[in-house]
């Protein structure tokens, strides 16, 4: 199989004042194309952090980092965030939608990014919003959605340019039980239909098992 994330002996540190805060400790970590893998720990685990790496929103201190062959060490700004763009989906606790626009409007941003034509957009995202079962509902502002459809407007946000990799950071944690095992059967269609790799951290143990493998951190170090 490909592997599409390849971390050898990663290492990230932090300044907090004058304090030097050892984030992860010789981190070795291999995901195949099409895993759905979750990532659990304390807080202050480093899970944060570790998925901030994967998604290339910041840089190791110290080890090698490949994605999709890609080694993001040696990436400039314009590479990485081309690689954000087109290869990642992000989806995060809070939905982070913009309150003035509706749901279409809102899906469409990624591909805004992109140069993508206006009428080829519109199809990408109606296509999207179907998926996660908002077809009916992409004409309606974040404030007339429950928590359920706003997270649901946020996942179709991150797939809608159909990116290979979707990171999620506690992507239920806003979420009553219900809700949240919904948005996992989404995650668990994409993974299994779509060969989407998935990574998400979470502190819950039932949401972790959805995921076919459980990498867990302790203090910076996976156990």
């Amino acid at each position: 199989m490909d592997k599409v994330i390849k971390m050898d002996n990663i290492y990230k540190n932090y300044k907090l004042g004058q304090v030097n805060v050892e984030a992860l400790k010789g981190i070795n970590l291999e995901v195949e194309k099409g895993e759905f893998i979750s990532i659990m720990g304390p807080s202050g685990s480093g899970k944060s952090t570790l998925l901030n790496l994967i998604g290339c929103l910041d840089k190791p201190t110290k080890g090698l980092y490949e994605l999709d062959g890609n080694r993001v060490e040696k990436l400039n700004d314009y590479q990485l965030s081309e690689i954000r763009n087109n290869f990642l989906g992000f989806v995060f606790q809070s939905f982070n939608l913009l309150s003035s626009l509706n749901a279409i409007k809102n899906v469409e941003i990624p591909l805004i990014y992109r140069g993508i034509r206006k009428k080829v957009r519109k199809e990408l995202c109606k296509e999207a919003l179907e998926v996660v079962g908002l077809g009916d509902r992409m004409h309606h502002l974040p404030n007339q959605l429950s928590g359920g459809q706003q997270q649901r407007v946020a996942i179709a946000r991150a797939i809608v340019g159909k990116p290979a990799v979707i990171l999620a950071d506690e992507p239920t944690g806003a979420l009553d039980s219900k809700t949240g095992n919904d948005i996992m059967d989404i995650f668990q269609k994409l993974n299994k239909e779509n060969n989407m790799t998935i990574v998400q951290v979470t502190h819950e143990e039932d949401i972790a098992k959805i995921g076919n493998r459980i990498i867990r951190l302790i203090d910076g170090y996976i156990q």
